[in-house]
């Protein structure tokens, strides 16, 4: 027994056996330690964030590799190192490349298109601007050598030989940043440093000398100098500071461009329009959904200190780009939940305020990350949900509703083909009339956008391919046309609301805006024997019924001008209807609409059908603004409506409407309720 045990003792010793005898928790944790502490010496951290790595570096050494903090630890370098705290994409501001991307994408839009071109083009003249750039120093080789340097890098350089100089030049073009010499004939550093920041304060000071001491130094630094170098210049810490500079530099923070905000019904190409921007541009694409965003740390991250901690959404995706200044499309931002648990639009007021996302701190990272590169989109259904100050960071685009004729080119062009092709046909299999796929749009869908019709065409495919397989020859075109059309897709779910021309008394036809697009709808009312009463039904919303109640109001203190007795209300009551009682109606655009029904109701006189109103109602008989006009024109000219009253303040909006979506239309503008009701009564 003694010498197996010996023999077993013998196999282990270290110089016999293939495993490291110094493998224990205290060696792996120095080469863990070591492998990425050397990663960070190498990875050109900034200097702020590699001061901070080398610290988090130092504790890794000292904790064991089976403690928790070293997994925390080992974790937050690693995420410091993924970061992008230096890569970028080079922007290409082509503007006929994007016109001719944005063509491609898209139909139609010609006004969203037109404001993207806009803000590339005010990009790309932006990008044109060389920094200004003066050097102060008394020794013509020195200035001269940082000349080439600096102007082989793009800056606009002049060059001084002391402070008098200097403030000559700062006089006839101010610079953004002043490199000079602290020991210098005339002037010196210090006496420049005291007139510039007196006189033009935002330009940074770069204080060099030959003769660096602690004391020059708190000197200059005191007195407001940016940073100090010794002399030989250190040219790559020259640069880093320079750049530093730069990047604050309120003249050109100014020059950053706005925040885009696309707003517009669902399904009406906001995300897509993104995407080709960052494909012109080319930049990495981003697409970030806010809906139902309740908690801030979700985009600011949570503190370390907490178990699982992580970063938040927006550094989560600029480490997925890999770069730092890529396109992030911040998707349905007025989705975002608002109540007592957390309000999380705190953080995009810092996030998209160009002034302040340039220090951007995730709560993980604890540190400045510069978002100032980040070209951020966001895209919202009903704005008005956005919070004020968000809201005045931003600035709006609207999507409008497509037209029949933008609907059918899209479904012809893009659509049909890209369907067929995925579910199998060739594009000569299947041949779609003209009046087949216009009553698909027009009784199959009911949107402003394009995301219905797609499904339906999708669905008419699928129903295609199943006959397709049922039939014995596979030579044949299948044809649809608009009887085939209902024979494969069944009845129409929708159809279009549409007038006569007939003449009826307490009716009048209305226009209104929903998701959907616009609509149209008739309010009807009726007088009957009662006690100076006005019954309001349909589901109206407050707002629709002070709209109601002012109408009435307008005409009792009016019954003279109008031939309607003074006391017609005393022993009457008056009942208004809007018709589809279990949809609820809201908004302040039906009061030209009910005050027309009334008077019609009151007098007897017929309104023609074929005549449709908008507009709110002061109580002094005034015709105020509304929205939604382009849609609610649209509604008219599918319901067959021959002219529209619209508020005189709406004319600029109808003057730059197409012509398709005028179509014919007669437009009557008007200021005052009278004209309306004189329109409307003859």
């Amino acid at each position: 027994m003694k010498w197996f045990g010996r023999k077993n003792v013998e196999k282990t010793r270290p110089e016999e056996n293939n495993t490291d005898a110094h493998a224990g928790p205290e060696n792996v944790t120095e080469s863990v330690a070591d492998e990425i502490c050397s990663r960070v010496e190498s990875a050109e951290l900034p200097d702020n964030i590699l001061e901070v790595a080398r610290d988090e570096c130092e504790r890794l050494r000292k904790t064991e590799s089976t403690s928790p903090e070293f997994s925390i630890s080992h974790a937050y370098l690693e995420f410091i190192l993924s970061l992008p705290w230096n890569e970028t994409t080079k922007d290409d501001l082509d503007t006929q490349k994007a016109a001719d991307i944005l063509d491609a994408r898209h139909y139609g839009l010609n006004n969203v298109k037109e404001r993207i071109l806009e803000f590339l083009a005010v990009k790309n003249l932006r990008s044109r601007i060389s920094p200004n750039l003066i050097i102060a120093d008394d020794e013509i080789i020195a200035r001269e050598n940082l000349s080439i340097i600096f102007e082989h890098e793009g800056f606009s350089v002049r060059t001084v030989g002391n402070g008098l100089e200097a403030v000559a030049a700062m006089e006839e073009e101010p610079a953004d940043i002043v490199i000079t010499d602290l020991k210098m004939d005339g002037m010196d550093g210090l006496e420049l440093l005291e007139v510039l920041r007196s006189r033009w304060p935002d330009t940074g000071v770069i204080m060099l000398t030959g003769y660096a001491t602690v004391k020059t130094a708190v000197e200059a630094m005191k007195n407001g100098a940016d940073q100090y170098l010794g002399k030989p210049v250190n040219l790559t810490r020259l640069r880093e500071y320079v750049q530093d500079l730069l990047g604050r530099n309120q003249r050109l923070q100014g020059l950053q461009g706005p925040v885009l905000c696309f707003n517009g019904p669902p399904g009406t190409g906001k995300t897509s329009i993104g995407r080709a921007i960052a494909e012109a541009m080319g930049r990495k694409f981003i697409c970030m959904s806010l809906a139902g965003l309740r908690d801030e740390s979700e985009l600011r991250g949570h503190r370390r200190t907490y178990v699982g901690a992580m970063s938040g959404r927006i550094l989560q995706s600029i480490q997925k780009a890999g770069v730092r200044n890529p396109v992030i499309m911040l998707d349905e931002l007025d989705k975002i939940i608002q109540n007592f648990q957390g309000d999380a639009t705190s953080v995009l007021l810092e996030i998209l305020d160009p002034q302040q996302n340039s220090g951007f701190v995730d709560n993980y990272l604890g540190l400045p990350f510069d978002l100032s590169g980040v070209l951020f989109i966001a895209t919202a259904n009903i704005v008005e949900r956005i919070p004020g100050p968000l809201r005045d960071r931003m600035e709006m685009i609207e999507f409008s509703s497509y037209t029949p004729g933008e609907k059918f080119n899209i479904a012809k062009n893009f659509m049909l083909p890209a369907q067929l092709l995925k579910h199998g046909f060739s594009l000569s299999e299947v041949d779609v009339s003209a009046d087949g796929l216009k009553k698909l749009i027009a009784e199959y869908t009911r949107e402003a956008g394009l995301r219905g019709l797609d499904k339906q065409i999708a669905a008419l495919c699928r129903k295609l391919a199943k006959r397709r397989l049922d039939e014995q020859d596979h030579s044949d075109i299948l044809h649809v046309d608009e009887t085939g059309l209902i024979e494969l897709m069944g009845p129409a779910p929708h159809f279009s609301a549409t007038v006569g021309r007939t003449l009826k008394t307490g009716v009048a036809t209305g226009l209104v805006w929903s998701e959907n697009g616009g609509e149209i709808i008739f309010v009807e009312a009726v007088r009957m024997h009662g006690s100076k009463n006005l019954l309001l039904t349909g589901s109206l919303g407050e707002v629709l019924r002070e709209s109601a109640q002012t109408a009435l109001s307008f005409l009792r203190s009016n019954a003279c001008k109008f031939g309607l007795s003074e006391d017609f209300f005393e022993s009457s009551d008056i009942h208004v209807h809007i018709p589809a009682g279990s949809i609820t109606k809201e908004g302040p655009s039906a009061g030209v609409t009910i005050a027309v029904a009334i008077l019609s109701q009151l007098t007897g006189r017929s309104v023609p059908q074929d005549m449709a109103f908008s507009g709110e109602i002061s109580l002094h008989g005034d015709v105020l603004p509304v929205g939604g006009v382009r849609e609610k024109v649209m509604a008219a000219v599918r319901a067959g409506i021959s002219t529209v009253v619209l508020p005189e303040k709406c004319g600029q909006v109808v003057s730059q409407l197409e012509d398709e979506v005028l179509s014919g239309l007669e437009i009557r503008l008007v200021s005052r309720l009278e004209d309306a009701l004189e329109a409307a009564l003859n």
